[in-house]
């Protein structure tokens, strides 16, 4: 793997691509999740909750998982194992925000997922250096994305 100092801009932007890289590890969304997620968030919406009646009238058969849990599970289906490099030398590393965030189809309860992603660009600013990554949630099996997500990250020296 390749180590690279977070201030060469020039050898980072040498793995900005098109292609995703491979899938990380994957992660069943269980309806204990989402009911915990709902608890948490106050989104107590039946199509996330009330399995009865989202087998008889929700469009998907089944609950399924709120978009935004979906994305707070990047973490567990890290990706960061699947790149070629790693970014060193940064004194501080912080999420900078986001630039998209699109929740294409749905998570059905009981579902596996997992993550892939590519690196967008690399870019000097005066806080430090910023590097767009966009990363793909899919339920496995599926080639269509559940959600599409472009990060920022701020590392700083």
């Amino acid at each position: 793997m390749d180590k690279i100092a977070f201030d060469d801009i020039e050898s980072l932007q040498k793995f900005v691509s098109d292609d995703f890289s491979d899938f990380g590890d994957t992660l069943e969304v269980t309806q204990e999740m989402i009911n915990q997620f709902a608890e948490v968030t106050g989104d107590h919406q039946w199509i996330h909750l009330d399995v009865e009646r989202a087998k008889k009238e929700s469009p998907f058969g089944t609950t399924i998982a709120h978009g935004f849990l979906t994305l707070s599970l990047l973490p567990k289906m890290s990706t960061l194992e699947k790149r070629s490099y790693v970014v060193t030398g940064a004194k501080n590393v912080v999420n900078y925000g986001s630039d998209k965030l699109r929740f294409l189809s749905p998570v059905p309860a009981g579902s596996k997922v997992h993550a892939h992603s590519r690196l967008v660009s690399v870019e000097a600013g005066k806080k430090g250096t910023r590097i767009e990554s966009e990363v793909a949630i899919h339920v496995v099996g599926s080639d269509r994305p559940a959600l599409l997500y472009s990060n920022i990250v701020l590392y700083q020296g």
